[in-house]
Order: C-alpha cells, then structure tokens, then sequence
C-alpha cells in the first residue's frame, strides 16, 4: 500500500509539473505573439533568425559575397551559444559575448521590445547595426557621469548636445520589472516611446562609425541594416521583439508631419496659379506639377525668399532629370543666375553609370541628386525605387545648404567655401553664386518628373 500511494503521489505530481510545464510553454508562446501588422523577431522558443556581432560597420559585412556573410554568421554562432540562452520564452544573456543580430536587414520599421535588467544592467537597441537607443540602471550611481540618471531611450551615441542624445523624460520602471519600448524610424530619424511616454521626438540618430572622420567625409546612416540587441557586463533579459516595416508613402506622411509648423503650401494640387515662368512646358496630373516630356525650361514661385526651407515629394521616371531652383532671380538660365541649382536625377540609371549603355553620361559626383549642381557632391543612394515618390527637406540659410533626403542627411555644406578647383566649370559659369533673395522653382530637362505637396517655411 504504502508503495503504492507513493506512486499515485508522484504521478499527481507529474501530472501537475506537466500541467505547469504546459502553462508556462503557453504563456511564453502568447507572450511572444506579435500584434496585427507586426513580425516577431524572436519566436519565443530559440534562436533562429539570428547571429551575433558587435560594433562594426553594417557596411562591412553587408558588402561581403553571400558565402562570406553566411560563413560569418554560422562562425558567431557557437559564442551566441554560450553567452545567449531561452527560458520561458525570454532571451537571456549573461551580459557578456556577441550582440544578438537579426539575420535579415530592415529598412523603415517600428520597432516593439520588452526588457528587464538587473542591478548595474547597461545594454542598448542598434537600428540598422547602429548604436544606439539606451538601455541602462538609472540608479547606478557609478554612471552618472554617463547619463544614467537621466534615464533610458536616449541616442546615447549622437554628439553632445544634438537632439534625442538624452532621452526627454525619466520614464524607467523599477529594476526587476519589465519596460515596453516602442521605436519608430525612418531615415534617419528616430522617435522612441518608453513605458507609453515620449522619451525622443524624431531625432537625428547620427553614424557612430563616422565619428573620426573630417564632417564633410561623414557618410549617413545605411540604408538598411540589422537590429541588434546590447548588452554590457550585467545580464538582460528581452521578450515580444516585434518588428513592422514601414512602406514609402508612410515614411513619407511621418516625415511630412514633423516639425511642420510654418510650412505653407505653395501648389493648389490643380494649376499653377501662383507660379510662373515658362508654364506652357508643365501640366497638372493627379495633383502633381510635372514637366512635359520633351519640353522643359523654369517655372518658379510668385514669392521670393531669403532663408527658407521646402518641403516636397518628387517622382522620377527612369532616368528622369530635374533641378531645383534656389534663389532665382525671375529671369535668365534658372541654374546658372539662381544662388544654386539643387540636382534632381535618377542617378542610379544605367545610362549614368554603366560604358555598355547606348547613351553613357559618366556622370560628375557633383551631378548626382541632392548636389549642388556641378559644385558639392551629395552622398548617393538614398532615392526609393525608380517609380516611388520620394520625400525632401532642402533648408538654405545664407550660403549654407542641407539636403534631407527620404530622412538621410545628404548634403550639408556651406557653399561659399567651397573650392571653386573642385567645381565642373570655372567660377564665372555661376553668375548667381551671391544671390540671397529669390524665387523657388523647378528646372526641367525634357523629362516627366513630377513634384507635389511643396511647402515653403520662411526663416528670416
């Protein structure tokens, strides 16, 4: 008998362990379930979908042959083995070895995360394999002088005193309790909610692996990239990693809408009442200006302007061809009188790039998108696909120019120092180089490029 009981005892109790086993499997599983829209990261079960790296250039290995970053990846494998484990649907690391990486690349997204620290916990999130939104003990005293008190969600790695550097608001939870944050990207720019409060409001976050470089070499952030999650010297526990990519025309709206006090619209979406110039060679279509094919010429804006920055969204057809005109002085060549020509091309085009092409250009740096027309280079390839439309903040103050393009920084530079040696023609070619007052306008080169939605904001 009492053999007996014993067994009924211990197959009560496996049967309860079981039944405990099965719960807890099963709110691991709905833990890690991902809302409507969204894709989890991390199943809740292991470590699929990821590697391991640490701070390093996404360029680097994302230019590697497809065999190389395979090889590279299964070699990080055994140290994210020993160093990263699963529980109960939570990721865990011992606070030491690799940064879990996620093995696709992500351009545009928002971004869900859970975590729990512990005391002295320091990690952080990098977007597109870039540090960093951070995460750390706000009552660990020994840094303070870091930051940490002010909390977490800060672009810790952007230069002193640049926005979203420290986060806005103290919005930690208590060490041993879980912090929901939320990240929003696009671009580069980054809003991060901690625990339902705004912590950074559409920040620049800067390129940490540029740093050491003179500014005008910096290069913007990739275009794509992983997400990573750090972890320094205490152990982290992460859960409900979603993740939901974010499509052009979104990515557009959000950056529309930012920052937009002072914005005025100077396109009716139905004519071009308020512009003017050689109009006969543009239409209205679908609530966009667009150069007729064939034709081209300026057209610019009623208003003249000093200081100003617009905003536009513009598409290229295959190889299309544009400029912006800034400062034109109503008459005369609108790239050559303007204080500069802002270039708008396809540069990505075959017949830019590639000898073989029946029509090959050999196409300048300074004649890409975004540059100052046969002076200052921009960085190249940030346009969307041929056919997207594409979002752009030019703001000119003074001699100085910034190019946004799609949320990337892609020119900043002062065009008054610029080294006339490096421009295509001698300085005499830009007449227009002083102006400071003059009309916006579009100058069109035979090809259907079209623009919408433009809103100027005066800043003198």
């Amino acid at each position: 008998m009492k053999n007996s009981h014993c067994t009924n005892v211990l197959l009560r109790l496996a049967a309860v362990a079981a039944l405990v086993l099965a719960f807890v499997e099963s709110a691991a599983a709905a833990e890690n379930s991902p809302p409507d829209g969204f894709t989890a990261l991390f199943n809740g079960e292991n470590l699929d979908g990821w590697w391991g790296v640490k701070s390093e250039d996404p360029r680097l290995y994302m230019a590697l042959s497809e065999e190389d970053l395979a090889a590279k990846k299964t070699a990080s494998l055994e140290d994210i083995r020993q160093h990263w484990r699963v529980e109960n649907g939570e990721l865990i690391n011992d606070g030491t070895g690799l940064y879990l990486t996620t093995d696709r690349f992500y351009s545009d997204f928002e971004l869900l995360v859970s975590y729990k620290m512990v005391p002295g916990s320091d990690s952080g999130i990098y977007l597109r394999g870039t540090p960093q939104v951070s995460i750390w003990d706000a009552t660990d005293e020994t840094k303070f002088k870091h930051g940490a008190d002010k909390g977490s969600g800060g672009l810790w790695n952007n230069p002193p005193g640049t926005p979203g550097k420290d986060p806005l608001v103290f919005a930690d939870r208590p060490i041993g309790q879980w912090d929901e944050m939320r990240v929003v990207m696009t671009g580069e720019r980054v809003s991060v909610w901690l625990n339902g409060k705004l912590v950074v409001d559409h920040a620049r976050l800067y390129n940490y692996y540029d740093r050491a470089k003179p500014e005008a070499e910096r290069l913007p952030l990739p275009k794509v990239g992983p997400i990573q999650l750090q972890t320094h010297g205490r152990e982290m526990r992460f859960r409900n990693v979603y993740l939901r990519e974010i499509g052009a025309d979104e990515s557009n709206k959000i950056l529309a809408s930012r920052n937009d006090k002072g914005f005025q619209s100077v396109f009716n979406g139905k004519d071009l009442s308020g512009w003017a110039g050689e109009t006969e060679n543009y239409t209205v279509e679908d609530g966009a200006i667009m150069c007729k094919p064939e034709k081209g010429g300026t057209i610019f804006t009623d208003g003249e302007y000093g200081d100003f920055a617009v905003r536009l969204e513009f598409q290229l057809p295959p190889g299309g061809n544009n400029g912006l005109a800034v400062r034109y002085p109503g008459e005369g060549h609108g790239t050559w009188d303007s204080f500069c020509e802002l270039q708008v091309l396809d540069d990505g085009h075959p017949k830019y790039n590639d000898p073989d092409y029946p029509k090959f250009y050999n196409l300048n740096p300074r004649q890409a998108h975004g540059s100052v027309y046969a002076r200052i280079p921009a960085h190249r390839g940030y346009l969307r696909p041929t056919g997207e439309w594409n979002f752009q903040e030019s703001t000119i103050v003074g001699s100085t120019v910034k190019v946004e393009l799609n949320g990337f920084v892609i020119l900043e530079a002062d065009v008054a120092k610029a080294d006339p040696a490096t421009f295509m023609y001698a300085l005499d070619h830009f007449p227009g180089r002083d102006v400071m007052k003059g009309h916006f306008g579009f100058n069109g080169h035979n090809d259907p490029v079209r623009f919408r939605d433009i809103r100027i904001k005066k800043l003198d």
